[in-house]
């Protein structure tokens, strides 16, 4: 199964950098990298739970267990970019454990750009 990787499209690179008058704006604290970046790690994270789980968020629970959702954990995630604040799902059997994101997460050296590149090689898309 080949995967087509798919670029943003021109008129929402536009809609994102509107507003755009310096560097800071882009990747500052505050910055849209950064806004992207945690944006893009929790919906990951939210589609790992919806497979783990075998339902989407807010549908009838499909799993035999009946596991479902139970709220969500923060974690800072530590980068190029500074620190990350993100939100983790939690399951009410404490048996998610994400893939992006790992319970142990932050190896000696590793940051989120090296994890998110590891996973890619592994065919994690």
């Amino acid at each position: 199964m080949t995967v087509t990787k798919k670029s943003p499209s021109p008129d929402l690179i536009d809609q994102l950098l509107a507003g755009y008058q310096k560097p800071e704006d882009i990747l500052g604290e505050h910055g849209l990298l950064k806004q992207l970046t945690k944006a893009v790690v929790e919906r990951a994270l939210q589609a790992e739970m919806a497979a783990h789980l075998g339902h989407d968020k807010h549908e009838p629970i499909a799993n035999t267990a009946g596991n479902a959702r139970n709220g969500t954990s923060r974690k800072t995630l530590k980068g190029e970019f500074g620190e990350l604040p993100i939100e983790i799902p939690r399951d009410r059997q404490s048996s998610f454990e994400p893939q992006l994101i790992p319970e142990t997460s932050n190896p000696a050296g590793q940051t989120l750009t090296t994890r998110f590149l590891s996973l890619y090689g592994r065919g994690m898309t």
